[in-house]
């Protein structure tokens, strides 16, 4: 599964860890996020996050 990085802040979503603080378990799909996921870090939405070039 592909990593997601967020482009205001650089946080990277990691499927494998997933994103327990939040309720995400590992294994979770960026796709597969909740449409109103925010990134931990910053706060922003889905939509400001693109693949990462890892």
């Amino acid at each position: 599964m592909k990593k997601y990085v967020c482009t205001v802040c650089g946080y990277v979503y990691d499927p494998a860890e997933g994103d327990p603080d939040n309720g995400i378990k590992p294994g979770t799909a960026f796709e597969d996020l909740p449409d109103d996921w925010v990134c931990p870090e910053c706060g922003v939405g889905k939509e400001d996050f693109e693949p990462s070039e890892d």
